[in-house]
């Protein structure tokens, strides 16, 4: 029996509106299967979905770098992983200095801090309906010591995106993880900032073993998480390359993928599964 569930949300709870459908949400309710989000966003923009779905479990935000539960809409910090600040004062410089053209924010437990908005603030918005603070240099330096958890750069160019991951990896930073989401996304986290992690806190947590977690994904960053558990689902909408990681591939996420996993993959376990999609090779 699967005792617990885990979840990616863009790409994969998320459709590409990035909102939760409401089959999703029925579906999640009906199960009565305990729920947690593992996503790289950050608890502000998490909320909507875990109020969505009635959620009381830890979550996982940051890919890692904060497990948490949210009740009444406060935060209980469990376990926390921030990117020590003098790398991220420095780095935040060093972006500015040698990238200025590329959208750049950074994340707080609670905050979401940019210095200007372009085009790409003004899409993440679109997404998450969420609007960043500006920040001053007198801010970054108060928001570094607070703790920074995440660097978000969105990428629009790939021919950037290519420079921009080569020149950070020259940095030789071994504090932090640089991660590439989807085509667009460039996000640096503590090193610490792993999906596994989090998995692995929630089944000591829970007293539950892998062979009784599912899990849901969709993207590179999803691949530790997708290893960590016991029946890996893949979203029909991920690459080749990711579903090759899944036990089972499932719609994409524009046509309820995550419903279609639980009645067809998950409610059914450990029974003979239903073959109606091809199981990734």
């Amino acid at each position: 029996m699967i005792k617990q569930i885990f979840l990616d949300m863009d790409g994969t709870l998320l459709n590409n509106a990035g909102q939760v459908s409401a089959e999703n949400i029925r579906v999640i309710r009906e199960s009565q299967i305990p729920l947690s989000l593992v996503s790289a966003r950050a608890p502000l923009e998490m909320a909507a979905a875990i109020d969505d779905l009635g959620l009381t479990t830890t979550q996982i935000g940051f890919n890692g770098g904060l497990i948490y539960r949210r009740t009444q809409g406060k935060l209980q910090v469990l376990e926390s992983h921030f990117i020590p600040s003098q790398t991220s004062s420095t780095l935040l410089r060093w972006l500015k200095e040698n990238f200025p053209s590329v959208s750049c924010s950074y994340y707080t437990k609670d905050a979401w801090l940019t210095e200007q908005i372009d085009a790409g603030i003004e899409y993440e918005t679109g997404l998450t309906g969420i609007t960043p603070t500006l920040t001053t240099s007198q801010t970054l330096r108060t928001a570094a010591q607070a703790g920074i958890f995440k660097i978000m750069l969105i990428v629009f160019d790939q021919q950037t995106m290519l420079k921009l991951q080569s020149e950070l990896l020259t940095l030789n930073l071994k504090a932090v993880a640089i991660q590439q989401s989807g085509t667009m996304y460039l996000e640096i986290t503590s090193k610490n900032a792993v999906k596994a992690r989090g998995i692995e806190y929630i089944m000591q947590e829970q007293h539950i073993s892998q062979e009784e977690t599912a899990a849901f994904g969709d993207g590179h960053n999803d691949l530790p998480m997708l290893q960590a558990v016991g029946t890996p689902i893949v979203m029909g909408n991920a690459l080749d390359v990711i579903k090759s990681a899944g036990k089972f591939v499932t719609k994409t996420n524009d046509e309820d993928g995550v419903a279609y996993g639980i009645t067809h993959f998950i409610s059914q376990l450990p029974n003979e599964q239903n073959s109606e999609l091809s199981q990734a090779e």
